[in-house]
């Protein structure tokens, strides 16, 4: 079987459809759509150099793929990301390999010195990583969450006094304020690659104009007429919800505002018909990790981020 490696063609139903089709059978709890994927491929930074890799088998079948792409927001120049996937069902082909050389050739040519990637816990994909030079670094866990029972859920409590709770929806008009608010709490999140988010014009294309997120699920706690905490509420049309952003502004932590609004997106998610519910958190996040275990989400699955340096 000959494998050729490409860049995806977004113009492709076909092509759009096998990433899409890959990405949900490598990780169910990271929402994909094909409206997604080419979301992706048409509003990510230029500075990115973002291309989606696609392995191709000798019929057009996609088999794996990879989301490859410079760090253009970090303060630190020189960090990019390879994110690696194959299709449970055609391992063991050569597919990652090919993916990964061809990812890190695009990266060198755009002045990567240093590569990220994520592996799925478990000992032949860790093996994997450490045969093409990574060394592990950080994990983050997915966990997820029925909703299903009767029970899903803790009650709905009391809004405290000051505090008002908002949709994204009622942002249309002027979404800076959560700009400012996701740039902050973006600025503080445990990762290997540290995230300045300063464009704005660019947040609107990338994030909030994002097909998957629902701006009537997404949750805001309004403390003096400014959003003090938030949660983004992703949905994928078949009855999945992710949460793609938890945060609280430095000078309202502490209050059990994000959990308040975490709480509120949850249960309209509900009662709009979700069924199922996933969030990603760094295994160093306790907060967020707290929170969640309150609400009662279930460990899915690992993932465990490895780094090399490049020979360049």
């Amino acid at each position: 079987m000959t494998l050729i490696v490409r860049t995806l063609r977004p113009d492709s139903p076909s092509e759009v459809d096998g990433f899409t089709r890959v990405r949900r059978a490598c990780v169910p709890a990271m929402l994909a759509t094909p409206a997604s994927v080419a979301h992706h491929a048409a509003r990510t930074h230029p500075d990115a150099h973002y291309r989606q890799l696609i392995a191709v088998t000798d019929d057009g079948t996609v088999i794996g793929t990879a989301q490859v792409g410079i760090a253009h927001d970090s303060p630190q120049p020189g960090q990019g990301y390879a994110n690696v996937y194959v299709h449970p069902d055609h391992e063991n082909r050569g597919a990652g390999s090919l993916i990964l050389r061809t990812a890190e050739e695009h990266l060198a040519r755009h002045g990567a010195r240093e590569v990220f990637c994520w592996a799925l816990d478990g000992d032949r994909n860790l093996a994997w990583a450490a045969a093409h030079g990574y060394r592990a670094s950080r994990s983050a866990h997915f966990l997820r969450l029925d909703l299903t029972a009767d029970d899903a859920l803790p009650p709905r409590g009391p809004v405290p006094s000051g505090v008002e709770l908002r949709t994204g929806a009622d942002y249309a008009a002027d979404p800076r304020p959560l700009f400012t608010l996701d740039a902050e709490t973006a600025a503080d999140e445990p990762s290997d690659i540290a995230t300045e988010l300063g464009d704005y014009e660019q947040w609107l294309a990338e994030v909030w104009h994002h097909p998957l997120l629902d701006h009537e699920l997404t949750s805001v706690a309004v403390v003096d007429g400014a959003p003090a905490a938030f949660t983004f509420a992703h949905t994928d049309g078949d009855g999945r919800y992710s949460s793609g952003m938890t945060g609280t502004a430095r000078d309202h932590r502490g209050r059990g505002l994000a959990k308040l609004a975490k709480n509120d997106s949850l249960h309209r998610a509900r009662e709009a018909g979700i069924t199922v519910a996933f969030t990603g958190n760094d295994a160093g996040n306790g907060p967020m990790l707290a929170i969640n275990a309150w609400f009662g989400y279930t460990f899915d699955a690992k993932e465990i981020r490895h780094v090399r340096t490049l020979d360049v």
